[in-house]
Formats: structure tokens, sequence, C-alpha cells
């Protein structure tokens, strides 16, 4: 990125700077479009760039200079994004919310708006209970999420696709098209599943928009948006699936809770679903990496950009299944060996009182038993 910019020397600055820090040639698209050399990791070259620049200039006491670079940073970073729009994948330009990114970060802004504002607003209010809307909505999720794995299997299956390398495939061949038109169902699925954090806010689940529900949700939606723009196929198709077939069981098992409690007694299997989650990160880290080892014609800036995503989860995942369903067991095992311990002993203590005390009336009783007789024994004798 930054291109060009040795051209734009500010004045009484000495050329040799900029031009040994910004000597950056422009690409063409097939070197953009090869695994090494692609947008994302220009865009880091030309930030670099960038920082270096600004901090020499900025050393040197000049804040004109400063501003220029400045200037110069966003208007090459606006051309730098035009001229990555020329390399994007010409099947999904006219798709909705596939011309530019804007929708999508609206999108998500008023997401992360409402999180802030909506708290606010349910603080004082009842929160509402949405049973039928919960159940409609989760399983309107269970059949979209399997239309998404079905399109994708299919499609993949009818393509001959690769499940080790699969390279993108720009063509308009039928199968191809319907990958990607997969594909973009699935992003699409990603903000609707926004609603799943504003049904906890209007319930007043507070407790449920944790950091990683939030962070799921929110970096899903927005990183797809790249994917579809410009790999709407190839390798991309892989995890897309995978994740599809969970969230099947996912939304189902949501669906089936929203029934009431007499079904929720039969979905022990719960846990089950967090520990599947966990797997199909790992089995995503394995499959890139051995992606990466054969060296597959797939950009290798979103293989690295996706084992290190994966892993974010496999630790937020880990942490939220360690807090629900370790850390609480041995609490529990306390909690009820004591109340075990307690209701033993108070049976126990209540056990012997009532011995003690019936010991007391037997020995009462024997008592006057035994004066009773003498008194009888005494009387006799006096007769007699």
């Amino acid at each position: 990125m930054l291109w060009g910019l040795t051209a734009r020397t500010m004045p009484g600055r000495p050329h040799s700077v900029l031009s040994s820090l910004w000597l950056c040639r422009r690409p063409s698209a097939s070197r953009l479009r090869s695994r090494t050399s692609t947008p994302t990791t220009l865009g880091f070259m030309g930030f670099g760039y960038f920082l270096m620049a600004a901090l020499i200039t900025v050393s040197q006491g000049s804040s004109t200079a400063a501003m220029e670079i400045v200037t110069h940073f966003i208007n090459d970073t606006i051309e730098f994004y035009k001229w990555t729009l020329t390399i994007a994948d010409k099947r999904v330009a006219k798709w909705p919310l596939m011309d530019n990114p804007l929708p999508t970060l609206a999108i998500s802004t008023s997401y992360l708006l409402f999180l802030w504002l909506g708290p606010k607003y349910m603080k004082n209010r009842e929160p509402f209970q949405l049973r039928k809307t919960l159940i409609v909505y989760n399983f309107s999720m269970v059949f979209l999420n399997f239309f998404i794995f079905k399109e994708l299997f299919m499609a993949a299956r009818s393509a001959s696709y690769s499940y080790i390398c699969q390279r993108v495939d720009y063509s308009e061949d039928p199968n191809e098209v319907r990958v990607a038109g997969a594909l973009w169902w699935y992003f699409v699925s990603k903000g609707v599943e926004y609603l799943d954090t504003v049904f906890f806010i209007l319930r007043k689940k507070f407790n449920q928009v944790t950091f990683l529900h939030v962070y799921h949700h929110c970096t899903m939606f927005t990183l797809w948006w790249i994917g579809i723009k410009w790999v709407a196929g190839g390798q991309s198709f892989f995890g897309a699936h995978m994740n599809a077939a969970i969230h099947v069981l996912m939304y189902l098992y949501y669906g089936l809770a929203s029934c009431g409690p007499k079904i929720q007694k039969y979905l022990w299997w719960k846990k089950y679903l967090t520990i599947v989650q966990m797997i199909q990160f790992h089995v995503t880290i394995g499959h890139t990496a051995l992606s990466l080892y054969v060296d597959c014609d797939f950009p290798h800036w979103m293989h690295y950009s996706l084992i290190c995503y994966a892993i974010t989860f496999i630790v937020l995942f880990g942490n939220f299944y360690y807090q629900t369903y370790r850390r609480q067991l041995p609490r529990r095992d306390a909690s009820s060996s004591k109340a075990g311990k307690a209701l033993s002993n108070g049976s126990l203590n209540g056990l012997s009182k009532a011995a003690n005390g019936a010991m007391v009336l037997g020995n009462k009783e024997e008592k006057t038993q035994e004066s009773s007789g003498r008194r009888k024994r005494k009387g006799r004798a006096k007769r007699d």
C-alpha cells in the first residue's frame, strides 16, 4: 500500500527517508490473487510504512508534515480499496449486501449500539416472554442451516470438491455458482443470528450476553463479508458446511428448550454441544494446517487468519466449558455432601434425642410402677 508516495515528499524533508520507507511497487492482480501476496498482506505492509514515516516525521517536529502523511495515507487507502474491488469475485458483486461493506458495517454497528442501549431500556421494565416467537425463530434457523448444509454438500459433491485442497473457481459453472450462493446464505444467517442477543436482552437474560457471545456473533458476520467478496468458493466451503451442521443441532436444542418444562427434562445433552463446537475448531485448525502443508492454491493469508481465529474460539469456548460444567462440579458435590452431612447429623441427633427421651420416659414409667407396687404391698401388710 502507499505506493507512489515517494514523489510526495514534504517541503524541507529529506527525500531519501520517505523513499526508503514507502518504496513499494504496485502489484498486479494475478500477484494479489496468488497464495502469498494478498490485499491483507499489503495492507499490513502499508500500515507499517505509514507508522514508521509518521513517527520519524513527528520526532523531527513537523506537525504539518505529519498531517500530510495522514492525508496521503487515507487517500491511498481509499484508492487501494477501490483497486482491490477490481480483483473481487464478479459473480457476487450485485448480490444483496455485497456491493460494498457499508451495509454490513452498519448492521454490526447497530448491533453493538443495541448492546449498550438495550439493557438501559429494559432496566425498569418487565421482561418479555416471547415464547412463541422463540419457537418460530429457533426452528426457522434449524431449517435455514439445514438448507445451507445441504446446498454446500450437494454442490461440492457435484463439482467434485476435494476436502484436502480446493482452489476457488471464479467461473460461471452452475455448481460453482451454487456453492457461492450457499456461502452467501451462510453469511446472511450470521446476520440473522444477531437476534439471539436481541432476544436475550428483551427477556432480561443479561448473564447470557457474555464476551464470547458478542465476539462470536459480531466477528462472524463482519469477517464473512470478506470471505464472500473475494473467495466465495474453494476451501471456504469446508468450515461453512461443518458449522451449518452444528448449528442445526444447536438451534434444535434452543427450539426444544423454548417449548417448556415438559421438553426441557429431555435436554440433558446441552454440554455435548459445547464439546462438538470445540471439536469443530480443532478440526478447522487441522484442516487448514494440512492445506498449508500441501501448499494448497488458496490465499495463505486466509489460512493463517483462520487458524488464529479458531484458536481464540478454542480458548473462549474452553473457558466457558470449564466455568459452566467443570468448575461448578466440586462446589455442587461439596454443597450436597454438606447438606447430606447436616441432614444425617440432624437425623442422627433427632434419633438420639428421641431415643434419650424414650429412655427417660421408660425410666419414669418403671419408677412409677415400682412405687405403686410398693404401696400396694404396704396396704396388704397393714390389712393382714
